[in-house]
């Protein structure tokens, strides 16, 4: 297929697409196209109900370089596809590319499971048996990932923007957004703001306490603060000895409890005899 030149002007991002262009990480592309051009054309689809306006598939990123480094015009391939084909596309142009956020997979799979969904519905289609055979076990199959992480992550995309965020930033953990993602948003919203109270997130535990009981009608905005706010047994403050500063002063028969109640012990008796020393001055 042969490449056509298009102004930029004309050329717009995939609409709802999953992946997120940030500028920071576009400063050596923006260098590459300042020196050499686009070497590689975009993808693009007509937009419907033009004549001359074009939907981006694959090129994102160059796309919005491109803008950043002052270009006009932009190389590309035009597919004449529908829009459930394309988002098929988009999906799949993206999927595998290296440090992928929780949030953009969660909207990738929902977009792509969507498109399927609509195909096979559509008998005009080459893809019209995905009707009977669910989409998500076609996903799964394709990213070499079971049917349940898949629908685990589409679940993501019920959670509220800020919830999101703290999982792409890595401050919550996956299954824990899961758990959350079952609440309604105002109820997420006072998760989000206890979050922001005690400077921490829910454990996977406390995630799953929260979804049972507002499963059963039960969860409210007291109940969220008391659970978020209780202890996580990773929060507990611990000591840390090297075993070589006391190995010479446990008997080395000794189990690790034997030896973790020797050192209590022996922390009493101290504290005994410096109390004696205080009382004597």
């Amino acid at each position: 297929m042969n490449t056509i030149t298009i102004s930029i002007n004309n050329i717009h991002p995939f609409r709802d697409h999953p992946y997120k262009v940030r500028d920071e990480e576009l400063t050596e592309l923006i260098e590459s196209i300042q020196k050499q051009g686009i070497l590689t054309p975009i993808i693009v689809r007509p937009l419907e109900g033009t004549t001359d306006e074009y939907e981006i598939i694959s090129g994102h990123r160059r796309h919005r370089a491109a803008q950043k480094a002052g270009i006009t015009e932009i190389p590309a391939f035009i597919y004449a596809v529908s829009r459930e084909a394309a988002s098929v596309m988009v999906v799949d142009s993206n999927l595998h590319r290296e440090k992928l956020l929780p949030s953009e997979k969660a909207f990738a799979y929902k977009m792509k499971a969507d498109a399927l969904k609509h195909q096979g519905k559509r008998s005009d289609l080459t893809l019209a048996q995905v009707a009977p055979k669910c989409t998500a076990a076609m996903i799964a199959e394709q990213e070499g990932i079971s049917k349940d992480t898949v629908k685990r992550y589409i679940r993501l995309t019920n959670l509220i923007p800020e919830l999101l965020d703290l999982m792409d930033d890595g401050k919550m953990a996956f299954s824990v957004g899961v758990e959350l993602s079952y609440l309604d948003d105002q109820k997420q919203y006072d998760v989000l703001e206890t979050i922001e109270q005690n400077n921490c997130t829910p454990s996977y535990s406390q995630a799953v306490k929260m979804h049972k009981q507002s499963n059963a009608g039960e969860l409210t905005r007291e109940m969220i603060e008391a659970i978020v706010s209780e202890e996580k047994p990773n929060q507990r403050e611990t000591v840390k000895v090297p075993i070589e500063r006391v190995k010479s002063l446990i008997p080395k028969s000794y189990t690790a409890k034997q030896a973790e109640d020797y050192i209590v012990k022996a922390l009493e008796h101290y504290q005994k005899y410096l109390r004696r020393q205080r009382d004597a001055r």
